[in-house]
Order: C-alpha cells, then sequence, then structure tokens
C-alpha cells in the first residue's frame, strides 16, 4: 500500500495547505465593502498623486522649489537630494497600484508607507526646527505628502490588522 496521496489530489481543495490559504484569505477580506471601496480610492489617488509629484520633482525639480520660495538658497547638492525624495515618492505608486488593487494583500505595504508618512514629518521638524538647516517653506510638501493621508492610512491599518 502506498502512503502518498495520488497525483490527481495534490493542491486539491481538500488538501490542508489550500484549506489554510482559504481560511487567511476569508480573515483578510472582512473589511466592509464600502470602507474598502474608499480605500481603494485613496490608494488609487496616492498612485496617481505620488506618480505625478515624482515625475515633476525628478524632471523639473526647481519648479517645487520655486512654489514654496527656496530655489535660491539650495544648491545643485540639494536639487539633487530633491530630486532623490522625488524617485522614492515615484517608487512608492507602485506599491500603492498594487493596494488599490488588492489592498489586504499588501497591507504590509501601507504599513511600511504609513511609517514613511509618519517619520517624514519628524524628520522635517528636526531638520527645521532642531537643526535649522531645513527652511521651513519646504514643510508645505509634509502636509501634501504625509499627513493628508494619515487618516485614511491609520484607518486602513487598523481595519486590515484588527480582524485578522
Amino acid at each position: 500500500m502506498s502512503t502518498t496521496a495520488p497525483p490527481s489530489s495534490i493542491g486539491s481543495a481538500a488538501s490542508p495547505s489550500h484549506a489554510r490559504a482559504d481560511e487567511i484569505e476569508l480573515r483578510l477580506s472582512r473589511i466592509s465593502a464600502p470602507r474598502r471601496n474608499v480605500y481603494r480610492f485613496v490608494f488609487l489617488l496616492a498612485a496617481i498623486y505620488n506618480t505625478l509629484w515624482g515625475i515633476g520633482v525628478i524632471f523639473f525639480p526647481r519648479f517645487g522649489l520655486e512654489l514654496v520660495g527656496i530655489s535660491d538658497s539650495v544648491g545643485p547638492v540639494g536639487v539633487l537630494f530633491w530630486q532623490c525624495i522625488g524617485m522614492f515618492v515615484m517608487v512608492f505608486a507602485i506599491g500603492y497600484f498594487c493596494c488599490w488593487q488588492e489592498p489586504e494583500r499588501y497591507r504590509a505595504f501601507i504599513l511600511i508607507a504609513t511609517l514613511g508618512k509618519v517619520f517624514g514629518p519628524i524628520g522635517f521638524v528636526y531638520g527645521w526646527a532642531i537643526l535649522g538647516v531645513i527652511p521651513g517653506q519646504l514643510g508645505l510638501t509634509i502636509i501634501t505628502n504625509d499627513l493628508i493621508w494619515w487618516p485614511f492610512f491609520f484607518g486602513f491599518l487598523f481595519e486590515a490588522y484588527r480582524r485578522r
């Protein structure tokens, strides 16, 4: 007698690994449909915003700096640093597009993004208020890049992890 399962039953719905995957999927999909749609919409907006902001900063770095009135006070290294931030922001757009499609599946990415949206403002305050090396006008980008997203990102994380 053979103790191995016949080939036709490998990977079938009756297998323990498949049942475990179904159980995990069930637990992840417990955010109500209306709230899930709100989060999906916000992640799509974040993806579009990050794409546009990243492109703008990468290809037209002086424009953004001029908008906040600090173009003249930033040297070439500051412009390169600004463009580097634009690249990071644009890379996050890819993650937000994934989260728009399957928010529960990519909830760990939202956790990482939320940490960035918390530590970015902390770094700004440290550089501006404590060290005095970052112009205060740059704080305007903290509002649009970080703070306005907090209610949705924290709300999603609370729901996604609470319901596990």
